[in-house]
This record gives C-alpha cells, sequence and structure tokens, in this order.
C-alpha cells in the first residue's frame, strides 16, 4: 500500500490539462488543505502531457530551499549561473536558458508548494507566466503566507486559481475499493469518508491504522470497518500538527467542542474566554454553523475531535465532562437529544448516574437505533439499580444486537421480580423474541399462546398476542397470524405498539396475498403513529420494513425501494450498527439493481448485505439468497450455487415466510448451472405451494420465471371443471384480478407474447418494461422477438436489434438462460472476423492480419449474416452488441 491509485476528480484533471491544451492557455493554481490531493493531481496531469508537444518541468519547492536564491527552480536551470548580471539580467537569462531548453516547444512549468518558493524564484515563475509560449502550474497550501510575485498570477489575471475540495462520498468509496482490492460495504465508506473530511491523506492513514488492529477486515469479499477508531502514532502527529500550539484558553474552548459538539455558542462563551471562542474560530479550529434559529459550534475537522479527546488527561476529561452535564442541564435540557448527551457525559464523569437518567437515554439511544451506546447505557442503568424496566430494556437491546444468550441471562436475573401482569407480560414478549428469533426455539410460539391465556389485562394480553401473531406469521401459521391480529386491533384497551404490530403482520400478509393496496394503506397507519410507538417499542421499525419492502419488491416498485434505503432509519441503523436494519436495507438495494440490470451493484450491495448480517439469526438466508440471485444474472453458476449453499445454511425455520425468495432464488440457480429442466420444475412446484399458501403476490413472479424460461404454455395447478389445467399464461391473466398494481398485467401480457410467438407484441413488452426500469425482463422480451424475427428473416430485424443493443447498454454483465435463449452459436474463428468487419476492417485487411484468403473471410462473414438474420455489414455492429457475452467488447 505505498502508493495508492490516483481516483476521480476527473473534473479537476479535466480542468488542469485544459489549461494547458486549451485555446487561452491560461496557467492554474490549485489551494487546499494538506493532503488533500493537490501535488498528486498535479503529478497525475503532468503525466498526461506528451513530452514530444510539451517542455515540461515539474518542481517542489520546499522549506529547505525557501532561503537559497533560485533553490526552488535549481531543478531546471543550468548550474553555472553567468557572473556580473544584475538580479534583472539573471532573470533574463533564466528565461532564455529555459526556452533554449524548450527548443521550440510550449513551455509548462509545475511547481509544486508554490508558496515555499525563494522570491527571485517566484519572480521567474511569474515571468515565465507572461511568455507567449508558456503555462505555468501550481499548488499552494490554505493558511501560508504566498509570495506576491505568485499571488499577482491571478490578480493580474494571468492564471486561474481554484480550491481543491475535498473527495466526495463516491470517489471515496472507489479509492477504498481500488486500494484494498474489493468493494467497502456502504457504511464503513461513509464513516470513513466522514472521519477523514474527503482528505485522501487522513484516508490512507485511517485504513492503514484500522487495518493494522484488525478493525477492518473483510467477509464475503466486503470490506468492513468495526467503527472503532485506531490513531496511528502518525496520524496523531499529523493531526497535531494542523491543530498546532494552543494557549490555555484556546485550548478550553476546542476541548469542551470536542467533547460537547454540537454546542451551542452561547452555552459555550458561557464555559469559556470569548475571546479564546473567537480565536479558535479565526485559526480554523472550530466552525459556526447555523442550525435553525440556533448557533452551532462544531470542530473544523471530525479528527481533532478524537486527537484532542485522547491527549486531554483524564482528571480534566471527567471535569470538562461534569461542566458541559451542568450547562446543558442549568439551560433545561431543551433541545430533543439532551438527556442522551447529558446521560453520556454524566456516566463519563461519574458524577450522579441517576438510573433514571440513564434509562430514558437508553430508551432514547434505542429510539435512534445506536445499539452500541443503548447497550452501554441501558447496562449501566442495570449497575445502577434501575431494577426491571432497565433489565428489559437491556435484554431487548442485547437481542437485536446478536446476542441472545447474554439476553436471556439479563432476563432470567429479573424473572423474580414479575410481581404485575404488565411486567410479566413484557417480560414474556422479550423473552419470547429472545428465544423464537434469537435461539430458534420454535416451541416458544405454543408456550407464548397458553401464559398469554393466563392473563386477566386485556392490554398485557394483546401486547403478547401481537407478538404471537408475528412469530405465527414467520412461521407460516398464517390463519392463526391473521385471527390474533385482527383480534389485537379489535381490543380498543390494546397498546399503540402492540396495535400497529398486529397491522405490520396484517401488511406483509396482504402483501405476500397479492393485495397491495390494503398493504399499503396499513403501512401507512403504522407510519403514522411512529411517534406513539418508537419510544416504547423502536424495533417494530424491522417488521414495519419487511411488510414494506415485500410490498415493493411484489408490485416492482423500483422507486419506492430508492427511497426507503436512503431515508431516515437507513441513515440512523448505519449511524448505529443496527445491522438486521441496514442488512435488510442491503437486500432491498440489491433486488432493485438486479432488476435494472446493475448486476454489478446488485451483487456488491447483496455481498455487503451478507457481510453485515454474518451473525445474524434472521436475515442471513434472505441476504445469501439474493447473492445467489445476483451471481445467476451474470451466469456465475459457481458463485451462485454457493451463495444458495450458504442460504440454506444459515436461513431461520423460523423465518418461513421468507420461503418464496429462497426457493425463487433456488430456481435461478438451477438455470444458472445448466439444469433447465430442475428449474422448470422446481419453479412449477413453488408456484403450486403459493397457490395453496394464498401467496398470489409471490406466485406472480414465480409464473413469470417459467415465462422468462419459455415457459408460458406450461400446464400449472389443478385440474379445472373441464378436466384441463389452466397453462402459465392462463394462470398469470387469471391472477390480474386478484393482485394488485401495474404490473400482473403487464407479466401477463408479456407471458400471452411468448406464448403466440409474436415479435410485435415481445418488443411492446419489452417497451413497458422498460419504462418501469425492469430492464433484464426488457432486455429478454427483446431478446426473444429478435430471435423470431431471425428466424422469420424479417426485415424489422435490425430496428429490433437496436432496440435490444440499447437494452443490453442501460445493463452491465447480464447471462440469463431467456437471453442465451435462440442466442446464434458463433464459432471463435466467425467472432473473430464479425467483430473486425463491425469496427470497419476491409475484408482484404481481415484476411491479411488473420492469415487467410479474401473469400474465406468473405465466406464465414455470409454464415454470420445468415445465423444472425442480418443482411450485411451495416446491420453487424447492433447485431454483434445483442449477444451477452460478446457484444461487450464491440468497440462504440
Amino acid at each position: 500500500m505505498s502508493r495508492w491509485e490516483f481516483i476521480g476528480r476527473s473534473a479537476d484533471l479535466g480542468r488542469l490539462l485544459s489549461a494547458v491544451t486549451g485555446g487561452e492557455g491560461r496557467g492554474l493554481f490549485l489551494s487546499g488543505t494538506a493532503g488533500i490531493g493537490k501535488s498528486r493531481l498535479l503529478r497525475e496531469g503532468i503525466a498526461a502531457l506528451p513530452t514530444d508537444r510539451y517542455a515540461i518541468w515539474m518542481v517542489a519547492a520546499s522549506a529547505t530551499t525557501a532561503t537559497i536564491p533560485f533553490g526552488g527552480l535549481v531543478q531546471v536551470l543550468p548550474t553555472e549561473q553567468p557572473r556580473g548580471l544584475s538580479p534583472a539580467g539573471v532573470l533574463r537569462w533564466a528565461v532564455d536558458a529555459l526556452r533554449q531548453q524548450a527548443a521550440g516547444r510550449p513551455i509548462v512549468l509545475a511547481v509544486d508548494d508554490a508558496h515555499l518558493l525563494d522570491p527571485p524564484s517566484a519572480a521567474l515563475v511569474h515571468l515565465i507566466a507572461r511568455l507567449d509560449n508558456a503555462t505555468v502550474l501550481g499548488t499552494l497550501r490554505n493558511g501560508e503566507q504566498v509570495p506576491l510575485p505568485i499571488r499577482a498570477l491571478w490578480t493580474d489575471d494571468l492564471v486561474d486559481h481554484a480550491e481543491l475540495a475535498p473527495l466526495d462520498l463516491a470517489d471515496t468509496t472507489g479509492l477504498l475499493a481500488a486500494i484494498l482490492g474489493g468493494p467497502v460495504e456502504s457504511c464503513s465508506a461513509d464513516r470513513l469518508w466522514r472521519l477523514s473530511g474527503g482528505n485522501p491523506l487522513l484516508l490512507r492513514e485511517l485504513v492503514l491504522a484500522a487495518l493494522g488492529s484488525g478493525e477492518l477486515h473483510e467477509t464475503y469479499g466486503i470490506w468492513r470497518w468495526t467503527g472503532r477508531l485506531e490513531l496511528a502514532p502518525s496520524l496523531t502527529d499529523l493531526i497535531g500538527v494542523r491543530i498546532g500550539q494552543l494557549t490555555p484558553g484556546v485550548r478550553t474552548v476546542v476541548e469542551l467542542a470536542a467533547f460537547g459538539e454540537p454546542l451551542g455558542l452561547e452555552l459555550l462563551t458561557r464555559a469559556a474566554d470569548p475571546a479564546a471562542v473567537e480565536t479558535a474560530e479565526e485559526r480554523g479550529l472550530i466552525s459556526v454553523v447555523r442550525d435553525d434559529r440556533r448557533l452551532d459550534v462544531r470542530l473544523a475537522h471530525p479528527l481533532y475531535g478524537e486527537v484532542m479527546r485522547r491527549r486531554c488527561p483524564v482528571s480534566r476529561t471527567r471535569r470538562l465532562q461534569a461542566q458541559l452535564a451542568d450547562l446543558i442541564e442549568a439551560a433545561g435540557k431543551r433541545r430533543r437529544d439532551d438527556v442522551l448527551r447529558v446521560a453520556v457525559w454524566r456516566l463519563d464523569s461519574g458524577t450522579g448516574q441517576d438510573p433514571a437518567l440513564l434509562l430514558g437515554a437508553a430508551v432514547q439511544a434505542f429510539a435512534r437505533y445506536d445499539v452500541p451506546l443503548a447497550t452501554r447505557l441501558a447496562r449501566a442503568a442495570v449497575e445502577a439499580d434501575g431494577g426491571y424496566a432497565a433489565a428489559e430494556l437491556l435484554a431487548t437491546i442485547l437481542m437485536f444486537a446478536d446476542r441472545p444468550e447474554e439476553a436471556l441471562d439479563v432476563l432470567d436475573a429479573v424473572a423474580g421480580q414479575l410481581d404485575a401482569d404488565d411486567r410479566y407480560s413484557r417480560w414474556l414478549t422479550v423473552r419470547g423474541m429472545v428465544s423464537y428469533w434469537g435461539l430458534r426455539q420454535e416451541s416458544t410460539v405454543e408456550e407464548m399462546a397458553v401464559r398469554a391465556a393466563e392473563l386477566t389485562d386485556t392490554a398485557d394480553q394483546t401486547r403478547v398476542r401481537a407478538f404471537e401473531a408475528i412469530m405465527r406469521l414467520h412461521r407460516l401459521d398464517l390463519a392463526a397470524a391473521q385471527r390474533l391480529s385482527c383480534a389485537v386491533l379489535d381490543r380498543p384497551a390494546a397498546g399503540v405498539a402492540s396495535r400497529e404490530l398486529a397491522r405490520c403482520t396484517i401488511a406483509h400478509l396482504q402483501a405476500a396475498q397479492g393485495r397491495l393496496v390494503l398493504s399499503a394503506a396499513a403501512i401507512a397507519a403504522v407510519e403514522a403513529e411512529a411517534a406513539q410507538w418508537r419510544g416504547d417499542m423502536p424495533y417494530l421499525q424491522l417488521a414495519l420494513e419487511l411488510a414494506r419492502g415485500t410490498r415493493l419488491m411484489l408490485a416492482g416498485e423500483l422507486a419506492g425501494i430508492d427511497a426507503i434505503v436512503v431515508d431516515e432509519f437507513a441513515d440512523l441503523a448505519g449511524a448505529g450498527d443496527f445491522r438486521l436494519g441496514t442488512g435488510y436495507l442491503g437486500i432491498l438495494q440489491a433486488y432493485a439493481a438486479r432488476l435494472r440490470g446493475r448486476s454489478a451493484e446488485a451483487l456488491k450491495t447483496s455481498l455487503g448485505a451478507c457481510a453485515v448480517l454474518t451473525s445474524s439469526r434472521v436475515y442471513a438466508g434472505l441476504a445469501h439468497a439474493e447473492r445467489a440471485q445476483a451471481a445467476a444474472l451474470r451466469g456465475d453458476a459457481v458463485a451462485a450455487a454457493e451463495a444458495m449453499a450458504d442460504a440454506d445454511r444459515t436461513h431461520s425455520p423460523g423465518m418461513a415466510v421468507l420461503y418464496p425468495w429462497l426457493e425463487q432464488a433456488r430456481g435461478a440457480v438451477l438455470a444458472v448451472t445448466g439444469d433447465l429442466a430442475g428449474a422448470v420444475k422446481h419453479l412449477a412446484e413453488l408456484a403450486d405451494r403459493l397457490r395453496a399458501d394464498g401467496f398470489a403476490g409471490h406466485e406472480v413472479l414465480v409464473l413469470h420465471d417459467l415465462v422468462r424460461l419459455d415457459e408460458a404454455t406450461l400446464p400449472v395447478g389443478p385440474r379445472c371443471s373441464d378436466g384441463h389445467r389452466r397453462t402459465v399464461a392462463q394462470r398469470l391473466t387469471e391472477l390480474t384480478e386478484q393482485v394488485d398494481g401495474v404490473l400482473p398485467p403487464l407479466l401477463a401480457r408479456h407471458a400471452r407474447a411468448v406464448a403466440s410467438g409474436s415479435p410485435d407484441d415481445l418488443l411492446a413488452v419489452a417497451d413497458e418494461f422498460a419504462d418501469h426500469e425492469l430492464n433484464v425482463f426488457a432486455a429478454e422480451a427483446a431478446a426473444l422477438a429478435l430471435h423470431r424475427l431471425r428466424r422469420q428473416r424479417a426485415a424489422t430485424a435490425g430496428a429490433a436489434h437496436d432496440r435490444l443493443g440499447d437494452l443490453l447498454g442501460r445493463c452491465d454483465q447480464l447471462r440469463t438462460p431467456a437471453l442465451r435463449l435462440g442466442q446464434p452459436a458463433l464459432t471463435d474463428r466467425e467472432w473473430q472476423i464479425a467483430s473486425l468487419a463491425a469496427d470497419g476492417v476491409a475484408s482484404r485487411r481481415i484476411a491479411e492480419q488473420l492469415f487467410l484468403s479474401p473469400r474465406t473471410v468473405e465466406n464465414h462473414l455470409q454464415r454470420v449474416y445468415g445465423k444472425l438474420g442480418i443482411a450485411g455489414r451495416p446491420e453487424l455492429r447492433a447485431a454483434l452488441r445483442c449477444i451477452p457475452g460478446h457484444g461487450d467488447g464491440v468497440s462504440h
């Protein structure tokens, strides 16, 4: 990892090159903070210039040469200077020397760290910039004194001057992937980007430290950072230099900001000298930002806080934290997260460990899905004699932190304190979650049913029944799940959280049944009550997201999936290490990418979900199934089979409700491994099972998978009164009356077009799929239409080639059976000749290049035309683009 690849900054690099090669030939100076990448950008730009066209000199000024006349340009000037020249004469001599070396070529002088140039060198750079046939480029570090001749370059309008911005998240993610040799999980990339501030040098130091400590590791091919920050000495020293020497007053300001950010400016000026606050802002150590009507103080860089906190002595740390808690409490804890902040400061400073405060803060942290912080605060509340309530909360959090055995120990420790029905019902539901989802004990459902009957209070009983209902849904006791959920909703005494949990169960069931409109209404109702249930049952969000995600996937609403993977819950879950949430959202994101044909993104995102859910007992199997689908989409049979084996190994029996997704993935794996007959048999049997379970929403998608395998006329389901069975196409048409949304009629039209073999109908369906961004389905429909047109030698085959090429151009690597079906088989020699011909190479040149006769080349081309169903060379390029696995290599 000695040299990092140059990633991103394409616009900055283009601007730098255009400063040399553009019509005006103006120079460019780039300013920026240390480590932002100025020097690397300058070197990359210079390396891209042709040395035969330009006379290029690259120099690096330094503090060592800053006091030596012409020391900054000693690398480019002749070793011997004429004697007896005046200062002006020396400058003229230097310009003439460079012109002589350039030998008529345009001069390009690049100066790294131009602020360190000695005065004569700075004057010479200014003179060169004024030459007609010369361009000056350079970098400057922010906050440094710039020599007047250099500053005059842009004030006199001789060169452009720009600030080099930090790397954005996309470029940082790309840089991390390039250096680590594999993709980085999105939350990890986001955290590293925020901590480094988009500074490549700081990013490098963070990565090196994280690798050295083992906190940055690879799982399922995805790099993931635990979030525990290790500061190597080199990074600490680098940040220390940036911070510089601090007076006692400024140190107090920076330390208070380090422990308290964001901190109101008014509060900070009460705790510290206002003049010191102003000095800290002037030096760029803190920044003052407006938040609504309030001015907040933050550190100018996230790593400043890490360094200051680590350098602060323990005694002063505790004093500052107590001081911050006193300030906020005196102001009345007016902001939403003030209770949480005060509790953490009190805990860390060892002052006033009030169990009620700790418990309230733990509830807040869990409601924000910050699992590590919530765990810490809840444990502190238990140790501070917070009683049963603290133990219940801690056990709940441990359950969602994938630590069920520890959660069970906490619950058993307070089993003797269940002296009231409300406590008993809450204890029972938490223990039920731990046993059912955490320890995979399916008998928990019956145990809860028996114990719920013993409760006398309606509110307590409905809470247990709501949990029993969702457990029964997950293990496919569908009728009981529906009945129990409705019973909860029918009880006016049911608590808000109990009622909305039951509504989530119904919403999920309705989505699976294809009643998507009702499911959407139920989901909206749960969301409307979020403020009422989040404090009591924040994990209800998972049930909500599972119901909503199921509905969106079955409806093919990719834009809806896009919206929920970037909403507030996604941000909170990612920042708070709530792995069940981030893992499931990753599965949804991979699903949307797959249907859009972005197979690389689908595979990367699904791998990321698998890595996040490594220890999960809930969604791991689903993540591996989506990974299998992504691998199958790319035609990678080995990876698809391995992912399916992992799905079977990790899938929890208590999540049987997810079987449609796993079994649909199994069908894709069978198909990509070449067992088309096995895939058809499996999918047909799966459709029968879904029909029996009433999962019409899922059945539609599985039947469509059969259509994609050209099995639209396959008989499925039971025999009708006339003794015949419905075909796949007929059953899909029938399901349009049962399943809501625009997708089922479109899938049914696709099935009828496949059954009839009408190329026009298939192309029309392809256009409709494309309108919904369902690019894989669109490409498959267009490919089948093209196959039919080729067989008919139809004149419209050329237009179909163009259409399929456009659709495949929206995707990356697609290798589905539907795209291979009817695909013309070109030999290696035919493909070689056809590729050259498509690039415009004449037959005679092809013959010479391949050591063939021109007649042989023409014979090969005629066979290619026949196989592709085209008339000649004009249609060849478009036709080759339509062959998955080959068209990718045709130049455009």
